[in-house]
């Protein structure tokens, strides 16, 4: 049989060793589907909204340094992908979408399903967005969406009308106006000269309070930056997205920074007189030191992205690992210990005020003790992924990684619902290991209940079958609800943020799931041991006291004046917010 163009760019995508592609059907991409059905991969995977498919692909991403591919048909379609590709652009992930258009002769007819595509993805894919109009473009389109997209770390679009789909394939000729393609991307690895890294190490060594902030830049780096925090006797504190590039069971790492972040990493930054960027665009310039206070040196592969956030005297563009492991050679161990043993009495404490507020008791569950319970018990090469949402507070502070741990959410466009789609990609790309995916009950209700309904179709492939939804079952959308007390200074508004109550183990026992209730705080501990030994995956419905405060430990003044102002303003919850946040407070003050 002559192949077509959709038998071809199957072919290609084969050649790229892509395995995977997330999608939903539509007639824009029929000629796309029958290719697939005459193919011997990729493989495609159904999800139950395309969104939910964007949002594999950027987890399978995540979780892979892979590219990650969805399709999507015309039109709406198209549209729908559109939130997920805008995680993978903030966050910096490798996607192609490859979307179906109209026919070439319905262009511009206002057609049924006609969307002007290029308009629709120019921001979005800014970096490369084309559509394939004759066979021979294909390859060339192809390879550079895929090159673009590894290169740029950025969403990257093919649009390809479905009368062109069913086109016999004719390759590029060696001819005028023909651009031929070949397959293959090999990375470069960048290193600043030998006089820039001076100038770093010069400011570096200079410095007897040095700070390390480290991003996900910084994974794969993960020896050089122990070397280097021992030669400057500095305290490494992560970005978000950076959280599993060092493990928390080192007593030099202060956690998270930020508006999610730990006190130790607050301190850090308080009172450093250095500091040292790693891979990261970390946004929240407030949480760096003052202006003037740090000398401060970064290093990002990204030149478009380097000097940002801080007023930094040296900016070195390279490759993290490979630019530590050239710096090194030009520090100077620090003498004096005191800088480095203050920071690490602080990070002792602050898991020990973890593990107290996480018992505080609650009405019924304190959520904090949802995630300490499992961070004692996580696997080894367990891939941990947190909803946007009073989800992300706990996954920042109370969750203690380990060398093996990878983790991520959706950090810069912070987006409800990506949890369980990343889980599900995470667990297509890694099927024999343990995945662990911490869900509001907003963001259950928003899409994780229909792709539970993912989950039951791919499982029983899987060579480890635990997959863990633990579900922050409390009724109200939290991180809002805290947020308009804290910032606003407004109570509780009851018609946008109360949730419907939903039977979430009920319904995920009702598509073969396995589920676990959990209403009572001693009853955590078993439910994770179970959930973690099942056959199959595992929703957790936990009943959380939403009363219990996500406000961080370094809360400003502002933030304390508003919150009781919103109190005081009749918010329906404040007897048991006042309740909470005392009790909790009081534990961190024993401490």
């Amino acid at each position: 049989m002559t192949a077509t163009v959709g038998d071809y760019l199957l072919e290609r995508l084969r050649a790229w060793e892509v395995d995977t592609v997330f999608g939903y059907p539509g007639d824009g991409i029929n000629g796309l589907l029958a290719a697939w059905t005459r193919a011997e991969g990729p493989r495609f995977i159904q999800a139950r909204h395309e969104e939910m498919s964007a949002f594999q692909a950027v987890g399978y991403a995540k979780f892979t340094g892979r590219v990650g591919v969805c399709v999507a048909t015309s039109g709406p379609g198209a549209i729908h992908l559109l939130n997920g590709l805008y995680d993978a652009k903030l966050d910096h992930v490798p996607v192609v979408a490859i979307v179906g258009q109209t026919n070439r002769s319905a262009i511009g007819g206002s057609y049924q399903q006609e969307v002007d595509l290029h308009s629709l993805f120019k921001d979005v894919a800014s970096e490369f967005v084309e559509t394939v109009m004759v066979p021979e473009q294909l390859p060339n389109v192809l390879d550079r969406a895929i090159r673009t997209a590894l290169a740029r770390s950025a969403p990257t679009a093919l649009i390809l009308p479905a009368d062109v789909q069913e086109l016999e394939y004719t390759p590029p000729s060696h001819a005028f106006k023909m651009v031929p393609s070949s397959l293959g991307f090999e990375r470069g690895t960048a290193v600043p000269d030998e006089a820039a890294l001076r100038r770093a190490a010069d400011v570096l060594n200079s410095g007897e309070r040095v700070a390390v902030l480290a991003g996900q830049g910084a994974r794969g780096a993960r020896a050089e930056l122990g070397e280097v925090a021992e030669l400057l006797g500095a305290g490494v504190a992560k970005a978000l997205l950076g959280k599993d590039v060092l493990s928390d069971y080192l007593p030099y790492v202060t956690g998270s920074i930020g508006l999610l972040g730990t006190r130790p990493s607050y301190e850090l930054m308080r009172e450093c007189d250095t500091l040292l960027t790693v891979g990261s665009s970390f946004p929240y310039s407030q949480f760096l030191p003052e202006f003037g206070q740090a000398r401060a040196v970064q290093i990002d592969a990204d030149p478009t992205m380097i000097g940002m956030r801080y007023p930094y005297e040296v900016n070195l563009v390279g490759d993290a690992a490979a630019t530590l492991r050239a710096l090194t050679p030009y520090l100077e161990k620090k003498q004096d210990t005191s800088w480095r043993s203050g920071i690490e009495e602080n990070v002792a404490r602050w898991w020990d005020v973890m593990a107290d507020v996480a018992q505080v008791e609650a009405d019924p569950v304190n959520p904090q003790r949802l995630f300490s319970e499992f961070s004692t018990r996580l696997p080894e090469n367990c891939i941990v992924v947190a909803d946007s949402g009073s989800a992300a507070d706990w996954y920042a502070r109370q969750l203690r990684f380990k060398d093996s741990t990878r983790g991520s959410l959706s950090g810069t466009l912070a987006t409800m619902g990506s949890a369980v789609p990343y889980g599900i990609g995470a667990k297509i790309a890694h099927p024999r290991q343990p995945v662990v995916a911490f869900s509001g009950d907003g963001a259950m209700q928003m899409n994780g209940l229909a792709e539970l309904i993912t989950i039951k179709r791919y499982w029983q492939e899987w060579g480890d079958p635990r997959l863990v939804i633990a579900v922050l079952h409390n009724n109200d959308l939290n991180q809002v609800t805290w947020e308009m007390r804290s910032l606003q200074g407004a109570p509780k508004f009851p018609d946008s943020q109360t949730l419907p109550e939903v039977d979430y183990a009920g319904f995920a026992r009702s598509v073969g799931l396995a589920a676990i209730t959990v209403r009572e705080p001693d009853a955590l501990a078993s439910a994770w041991e179970t959930a973690l030994a099942a056959d199959r995956p595992t929703v957790l419905d936990v009943y959380c006291d939403p009363d219990v405060p996500p406000i961080p430990p370094h809360a400003s003044w502002d933030q304390i004046t508003k919150l009781a102002k919103s109190l005081a303003k009749g918010d329906e919850d404040r007897w048991g917010v006042l309740k909470e946040g005392v009790k909790s407070k009081l534990q961190e003050l024993r401490h």
